[in-house]
Protein backbone atom coordinates (compact mmCIF):
# COMPACT_ATOMS: atom_id res chain seq x y z
CA UNK A 1 0.00 0.00 0.00
CA UNK A 2 1.21 3.66 -0.80
CA UNK A 3 1.30 5.81 1.99
CA UNK A 4 1.80 9.57 0.92
CA UNK A 5 1.69 11.85 4.28
CA UNK A 6 3.40 14.96 2.78
CA UNK A 7 3.35 16.28 -0.92
CA UNK A 8 5.89 19.13 -1.74
CA UNK A 9 4.88 21.29 -4.93
CA UNK A 10 7.29 23.56 -6.33
CA UNK A 11 5.91 26.23 -7.90
CA UNK A 12 8.34 29.39 -9.55
CA UNK A 13 4.19 30.98 -10.13
CA UNK A 14 3.94 30.85 -13.80
CA UNK A 15 1.12 29.29 -15.47
CA UNK A 16 2.87 26.45 -16.27
CA UNK A 17 3.21 25.73 -12.03
CA UNK A 18 -0.24 25.89 -12.09
CA UNK A 19 -1.27 22.23 -13.31
CA UNK A 20 1.45 20.38 -10.95
CA UNK A 21 -0.64 22.47 -8.12
CA UNK A 22 -3.87 21.01 -8.91
CA UNK A 23 -2.64 17.86 -9.38
CA UNK A 24 -0.81 17.87 -5.79
CA UNK A 25 -4.29 19.56 -4.20
CA UNK A 26 -6.11 16.80 -5.48
CA UNK A 27 -3.70 14.15 -4.64
CA UNK A 28 -3.61 15.89 -1.12
CA UNK A 29 -7.54 15.64 -1.12
CA UNK A 30 -7.39 11.81 -2.06
CA UNK A 31 -4.72 10.54 0.44
CA UNK A 32 -5.39 13.23 3.21
CA UNK A 33 -1.72 14.27 2.84
CA UNK A 34 -0.05 18.04 4.18
CA UNK A 35 0.27 20.21 0.97
CA UNK A 36 3.54 22.02 1.15
CA UNK A 37 4.11 25.02 -1.79
CA UNK A 38 7.92 25.66 -2.09
CA UNK A 39 8.95 28.89 -3.71
CA UNK A 40 13.05 29.22 -4.18
CA UNK A 41 14.28 33.12 -4.50
CA UNK A 42 17.13 32.23 -6.61
CA UNK A 43 20.34 33.10 -5.14
CA UNK A 44 21.64 34.30 -8.03
CA UNK A 45 24.83 36.85 -8.91
CA UNK A 46 24.99 39.46 -11.10
CA UNK A 47 27.82 39.90 -13.46
CA UNK A 48 28.65 43.29 -14.41
CA UNK A 49 30.25 43.58 -17.71
CA UNK A 50 33.21 45.21 -16.64
CA UNK A 51 34.07 43.24 -13.17
CA UNK A 52 36.13 39.72 -13.38
CA UNK A 53 34.19 38.59 -9.89
CA UNK A 54 30.52 38.69 -9.55
CA UNK A 55 28.67 41.04 -6.92
CA UNK A 56 26.71 39.45 -4.98
CA UNK A 57 22.96 40.53 -5.16
CA UNK A 58 22.41 42.53 -2.60
CA UNK A 59 20.99 41.95 1.10
CA UNK A 60 17.75 43.89 0.68
CA UNK A 61 16.90 42.55 -2.27
CA UNK A 62 16.94 39.32 -1.25
CA UNK A 63 14.92 40.15 1.80
CA UNK A 64 12.13 41.62 -0.33
CA UNK A 65 12.60 38.77 -3.11
CA UNK A 66 11.89 36.34 -0.27
CA UNK A 67 8.73 38.49 1.35
CA UNK A 68 7.54 38.92 -2.46
CA UNK A 69 7.52 35.01 -2.61
CA UNK A 70 5.54 34.93 0.63
CA UNK A 71 3.12 37.09 -0.61
CA UNK A 72 2.97 34.91 -4.02
CA UNK A 73 2.63 32.04 -1.83
CA UNK A 74 -0.37 33.46 -0.27
CA UNK A 75 -2.06 34.46 -3.46
CA UNK A 76 -2.08 31.74 -4.79
CA UNK A 77 -3.28 29.70 -2.36
CA UNK A 78 -6.06 32.06 -2.26
CA UNK A 79 -6.37 32.12 -6.13
CA UNK A 80 -6.42 28.73 -6.19
CA UNK A 81 -8.78 27.80 -3.37
CA UNK A 82 -6.50 25.75 -1.54
CA UNK A 83 -7.63 27.06 1.79
CA UNK A 84 -9.15 23.61 2.62
CA UNK A 85 -6.30 21.90 2.31
CA UNK A 86 -4.23 23.96 4.78
CA UNK A 87 -1.07 23.65 2.76
CA UNK A 88 1.90 25.07 4.15
CA UNK A 89 3.75 27.59 2.17
CA UNK A 90 7.82 27.50 2.18
CA UNK A 91 10.17 30.32 1.01
CA UNK A 92 13.73 29.19 0.88
CA UNK A 93 16.89 30.99 -1.05
CA UNK A 94 19.45 28.91 -3.07
CA UNK A 95 20.17 26.68 -6.07
CA UNK A 96 15.75 25.95 -7.10
CA UNK A 97 17.20 22.33 -7.81
CA UNK A 98 19.25 21.92 -4.48
CA UNK A 99 16.68 24.21 -2.47
CA UNK A 100 13.84 21.31 -3.91
CA UNK A 101 16.06 17.96 -2.77
CA UNK A 102 16.55 19.18 0.52
CA UNK A 103 13.08 20.57 1.50
CA UNK A 104 12.36 17.03 0.30
CA UNK A 105 14.73 15.56 2.81
CA UNK A 106 13.96 18.42 5.71
CA UNK A 107 10.95 18.10 5.43
CA UNK A 108 10.21 14.12 5.07
CA UNK A 109 8.49 14.38 1.47
CA UNK A 110 7.09 11.46 0.27
CA UNK A 111 5.90 12.91 -3.36
CA UNK A 112 7.40 15.85 -5.17
CA UNK A 113 4.49 17.33 -7.63
CA UNK A 114 7.04 19.45 -9.91
CA UNK A 115 5.81 21.48 -13.38
CA UNK A 116 8.14 21.46 -16.57
CA UNK A 117 8.42 23.84 -18.71
CA UNK A 118 8.25 21.82 -21.84
CA UNK A 119 11.35 23.84 -23.43
CA UNK A 120 12.84 21.66 -25.91
CA UNK A 121 16.25 21.95 -27.92
CA UNK A 122 18.98 24.93 -27.41
CA UNK A 123 16.17 26.34 -25.08
CA UNK A 124 16.44 23.07 -22.41
CA UNK A 125 20.29 23.35 -22.92
CA UNK A 126 20.93 26.91 -21.80
CA UNK A 127 18.12 26.84 -19.30
CA UNK A 128 18.11 23.32 -17.93
CA UNK A 129 15.45 21.51 -16.07
CA UNK A 130 14.93 21.91 -12.31
CA UNK A 131 12.59 19.25 -12.95
CA UNK A 132 14.95 16.83 -14.57
CA UNK A 133 17.60 17.65 -11.90
CA UNK A 134 14.81 17.02 -8.71
CA UNK A 135 13.93 13.47 -10.79
CA UNK A 136 17.67 12.56 -10.77
CA UNK A 137 18.22 13.66 -7.15
CA UNK A 138 15.10 13.61 -4.59
CA UNK A 139 14.86 10.66 -2.56
CA UNK A 140 11.22 10.20 -2.75
CA UNK A 141 8.93 9.68 -6.41
CA UNK A 142 8.16 12.63 -8.75
CA UNK A 143 5.14 13.24 -10.85
CA UNK A 144 6.08 15.69 -13.35
CA UNK A 145 3.26 17.14 -14.54
CA UNK A 146 3.68 18.85 -18.37
CA UNK A 147 2.22 21.79 -19.12
CA UNK A 148 -1.25 22.06 -20.78
CA UNK A 149 -2.20 19.15 -18.76
CA UNK A 150 -5.26 19.35 -16.60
Amino acid sequence: MITIRRILVPTDFSECATPAVRYAAELADRFEAELVLLHVVPDTVLALPDAVMPTPTPMADLDALTESGKIGLANLITAMKLEKYKPRAEVRLGSPEQEIVEAVKDLNVDLVCIATHGREGIARVLLGSVAEMVVRHATCPVLTVRPGTC
